[in-house]
């Protein structure tokens, strides 16, 4: 059975566990306890705080986890990125007040900057920075007179605007979430089909399958607007000099190619969607 670290709160934990059940998992987050087992698929999920998983799953106390980058690149662990994922986009950006004189990122070298990600900071500096840790809530640390600078997780800003701060220069760090595992434990079976089956979903989520008829002087045109993955499947239609076709594509121009094959003049022209896939 192999252990897995999910997060128990905040932005990435609705849609992590949104995620795992369309992938087949029974992921739920019992009510008084942090694990759950899916005896089904021989997997027992932690519940953990997003900051804390780098930590378990780098020194292999648990096999993978998800998690965001950000809090990975923190913690400098040695787990390694194995998959993506399409949510949890945040950016790590400076901010001072509204009224400082401060325009660019380079003239924060001196000043007192209050984060939650110390080692990001320095790491962005290339120095060790007169740095404030704190848990959370930084954006109050400047009016309190902690620190003349914050650098904060963003989404859209609200927050820092809110307590009269204004971001500045570009981020210095950008994040989303992600599948980590323990370098040893990659292609460990178990671990092996959950990286499967999620990289299986997010193929489904980015792609819809396409079917139509065409006749044999268009074939050529429209496999050449319909390539697939790989290459279509094409099967001769009963009595007739006429093709069925199916590929995949994208799903963002799936309706495009929809009208397009039906102008050229391809008929039975059918959508689907994609629940998952193993590429």
């Amino acid at each position: 059975m192999i252990k897995v670290a999910l997060p128990n709160k905040g932005m990435l934990f609705e849609p992590t566990q949104e995620l795992l059940k369309t992938c087949g998992y029974k992921a739920n987050k019992p009510y008084k306890t942090l694990t759950s087992i899916d005896t089904q698929n021989d997997v027992e999920f932690f519940f953990l705080r997003p900051s804390d998983i780098p930590m378990y799953v780098g020194r292999g106390i648990i096999d993978a986890g998800i998690t965001g980058i950000d809090f990975n690149a923190e913690a400098e662990s040695p787990a390694i990125k194995v998959v993506d994922l399409p949510y949890g986009a945040s950016k790590l950006c400076a901010a001072v007040p509204n009224n400082s004189p401060i325009q660019h990122l380079s003239e924060l070298k001196d000043s007192r900057i209050a984060t939650s990600f110390p080692g990001i900071v320095n790491h962005f500096y290339k120095k060790k920075m007169n740095i404030i840790e704190l848990e959370g809530a930084v954006e109050i640390s400047v009016s309190l007179g902690v620190a003349d600078a914050v650098v904060d997780v963003v989404e859209t800003g609200t927050t820092l605007k809110q307590a009269g701060l204004r971001i500045l220069g570009e981020p210095l760090f950008k994040s989303n979430a992600a599948l980590f595992c323990h370098p040893d434990k990659q292609n460990e079976i178990n671990v092996h089909t959950l990286i499967r089956r999620i990289q299986g979903k997010l193929v489904a989520q980015a792609y819809m399958m396409i079917e139509y008829d065409v006749s044999a002087e268009l074939l050529h045109d429209a496999c050449d607007m319909t390539p697939g993955l790989d290459a279509p499947t094409i099967s001769k239609l009963h009595g007739k000099d006429w093709y069925a076709v199916k590929a995949m594509v994208k799903r963002e121009e799936a309706n495009i190619i929809m009208d397009k094959l039906w102008a050229m003049g391809c008929r039975s022209v059918l959508l689907f969607g994609i629940k998952s896939a193993r590429i």
